[in-house]
């Protein structure tokens, strides 16, 4: 365990101006709240903390980053308490420490939902002050390194947490060798033989080819050296998790693999770094396709390098690096570059980027989503993803995630653009919209003012903006089909008992009802949330106690027969409860429903004595009336499926389907369903017409060419129950 003086020389090196006090009274607080606790190991607790103050001054920190680290497991595991830590040691640090504690307590690997919530949570902590994440990723570095002393499901579990959530945020905030170590410590893990394999491969291939590191070390400082470039060469091998995660990806063995040793080249300056690009390319060959200059096109993290692969010795590939001693230390250190410290004051780092306003912008973005798993998704998007550049038209760049497609590129310009796309040129050619971006393609948005998001695009997208925007497009979009659907259904409820559904009524009932306005209420009818019969009993309940209409009797729903006489509803026009009817008689083959407007009428006018007044019965009908549906949708994956549960959703059922039209992007179908009456195929209507991939819905009925006239509810006849 490092003792307290050891701790302060160890800030002392590069803060000669640490508080040295502070530093004392901090190592003593926690050895005394620690005091008899052990851990795992049988070493005393304190030396965790300890270790982890000691791995922070590698990154040069402030004290008040440090002091946390000494004392960031005391509220949690300690007698000692929020009030206390900040009574000695002030309100910031007892802050950073609490934050630290929280951050402990999140169960990152919990349910799905539990997660997302926590995930907001984690992100929320880190906005306020990015020095609690840093001593959090220290200490689970730490923690896995120590790892091998806890239980065998207790290891997996916290491999599992740290490679899906704390590798990839320490990758985020641009602490690339942090997350590097913690990937290969949970390989090691989670999969020690693969990890082992390869460790025993290197050996083979160090004992066969000797020190190539060495070797190429050598080659490249004495190139540079001729070319008069001052430059330090560092060369390694790349880490097991990273090689076998290229097996994986390629579905290579490791003999097949090339770049598995890795060069940096640190320089004076930017044009040094490409003075040295061009000896390292004269010297060797480059290869094509893995040439990346984040120089002039930084990463979002601040990460600037030239990154080139080149053929080196016995036709092996090596990947190069070169960059700057300031880009080197924001390389390395990343956020932690933004508060580190060189001889008693802040260093200045001109390429340090503060992470805070990435926090700021992601919890900004998504802060109006409903759904917390909407914003897990978007951040571990935004946290996985490496980079590519595109350009527009006008030659700004946009940076895009690795296989991002027009649609995120469009959103990545704007809202607006995004939603009005209708398709993209890339370089001068026509492309799809799933196509994936690559490096310096240029890229252009076609638009069209009648054009809105659709729902495929959600799966098109790659980036967390683009799908947010595409889901609240899509989501104002139902919001706004189901008020249309409330106000007919609330319309039709007043109706039944004498009333009209004003906005007055409408507002009164939404307050009654705890609802923020009438089209909110609208809305909640519209999404069967609430029903506008519960809506009617709110503003007069002695009509809503009224005797409920009695159900219909199979065999009885027709008034005007015989008891016994035979009836069919006629295929033409498929006539439903509600709606004015009237029978012809048949020879033999009894009687057939007609709706009153059905153009076979026209045939019987000459024959009037085979016409027989009829009404359906009053009451509930059974939902086994089968009507027609013809229906245009969108071509896509689940789109039928969700089509089909919207129909269940409304209480109808699928009798049968048929496939009229087929073309790339959409079907056309007549679906059999079976309601109840006038009032429920209304509803059906209204509720598929709201669907973002429903193009079309109208009733079929053969040869009928005019609109269906009013019938005796009052109820206008829906634009959706016309043919076009």
């Amino acid at each position: 365990m490092i003792e307290v003086e050891d701790l302060i020389a160890l800030v002392r090196a590069y803060n000669p101006r640490t508080d040295v006090d502070l530093l004392r009274r901090a190592y003593a607080y926690g050895a005394e709240m620690h005091e008899g606790q052990t851990r795992r190991s049988g070493e005393p607790y304190f030396s965790h903390p300890v270790e982890v103050a000691g791995l922070l001054t590698e990154q040069r920190l402030d004290d008040a980053t440090i002091v946390t680290a000494l004392l960031h497991d005391t509220i949690e595991d300690t007698r000692s308490t929020f009030a206390a830590v900040e009574a000695k040691f002030g309100t910031e640090i007892a802050e950073m420490v609490d934050g630290v504690t929280k951050l402990t307590n999140l169960e990152m690997t919990s349910s799905e939902t539990k997660q997302a919530e926590n995930f907001r949570k984690l992100f929320m902590a880190m906005s306020k002050d990015l020095r609690v994440i840093l001593v959090k990723l220290t200490d689970r570095l730490h923690n896995m390194r120590t790892i091998r002393h806890m239980k065998v499901e207790k290891q997996a579990q916290k491999a599992h947490e740290t490679m899906e959530i704390y590798a990839p945020l320490a990758g985020r905030m641009g602490m690339q060798w942090m997350r590097e170590e913690l990937e290969d410590l949970c390989f090691a893990v989670l999969n020690p033989e693969a990890r082992h394999s390869i460790l025993r491969r290197f050996v083979t291939l160090q004992r066969e080819t000797g020190d190539v590191i060495r070797r190429i070390t050598d080659d490249i400082e004495s190139e540079l050296a001729r070319a008069g470039i001052p430059a330090t060469v560092m060369g390694r091998a790349k880490r097991p998790f990273s090689i076998w995660r290229k097996m994986e990806e390629k579905e290579i063995g490791f003999s097949r693999l090339s770049d598995i040793y890795g060069f940096r080249i640190i320089v004076g300056g930017e044009e040094d770094c490409y003075r040295a690009l061009g000896v390292i390319h004269q010297r060797w060959k480059s290869v094509p396709g893995r040439f990346k200059d984040y120089i002039s096109q930084p990463k979002s993290n601040g990460y600037r390098s030239i990154h080139t692969t080149v053929s080196g010795r016995d036709g092996k590939k090596v990947e190069v690096q070169i960059r700057t001693r300031e880009m080197h230390e924001v390389a390395e250190r990343g956020v932690a570059a933004h508060w580190s410290y060189r001889d008693g004051v802040r260093a200045e780092n001109r390429f340090a980027v503060d992470p805070a306003e990435w926090l700021r912008s992601v919890n900004e973005r998504f802060d109006d989503a409903s759904d917390n798993a909407e914003f897990l998704e978007a951040v571990k998007l935004e946290m996985y993803t490496d980079q590519v550049f595109c350009f527009t038209p006008k030659g700004d760049v946009i940076k895009l995630p690795k296989g991002a497609t027009p649609i995120d590129f469009a959103y990545a310009i704007h809202t607006r653009i995004g939603h009005r796309t209708v398709a993209a040129k890339v370089d001068g050619m026509r492309v799809p919209l799933w196509t994936r971006l690559r490096n310096g393609q240029s890229v252009d948005i076609v638009t069209a003012e009648a054009q809105s998001p659709q729902a495929t695009w959600i799966d098109i997208a790659t980036t967390g903006r683009a799908k947010a925007s595409i889901r609240r497009a899509l989501k104002a979009e139902r919001r706004s089909g189901h008020v249309r659907l409330g106000r007919e259904l609330a319309r039709a409820a007043f109706t039944q008992v004498g009333k009209k559904a004003t906005d007055k009524a409408l507002e009164t009932a939404a307050v009654a009802l705890g609802y923020d306005g009438d089209e909110d209420l609208l809305a909640a009818i519209g999404a069967s949330q609430i029903s506008a019969r519960q809506v009617v009993a709110e503003l007069y309940p002695e009509l809503a106690k009224a005797p409920p209409a009695p159900d219909v009797a199979a065999g009885k729903a027709i008034v005007g027969l015989d008891p016994n006489a035979h009836y069919e509803r006629a295929p033409c026009c498929q006539p439903v409860p509600g709606e004015r009817i009237v029978g012809i008689t048949n020879k033999g083959h009894g009687v057939t429903i007609h709706a009153i407007d059905c153009p076979r009428m026209a045939e019987f006018e000459d024959q009037t004595d085979r016409w027989v007044d009829l009404q359906w019965s009053p009451g509930h009908h059974a939902p086994r009336n089968a009507v027609t549906l013809d229906m245009t949708i969108s071509n896509a994956p689940g789109v039928l499926g969700r089509i089909a549960l919207l129909i269940a959703e409304q209480n109808a059922n699928i009798s049968d389907l048929r496939f009229i039209d087929r073309k790339p992007d959409f079907f056309r179908l007549l679906i059999d369903v079976d309601v109840r009456d006038r009032e429920h195929l209304h509803s059906l209507l209204m509720a598929a017409d709201t669907d973002s991939d429903v193009a079309q819905v109208r009733r079929h009925r053969a040869r009928l060419t005019h609109r269906t006239p009013l019938p005796a509810s009052g109820l206008a006849a829906s634009p959706t129950e016309t043919p076009a």
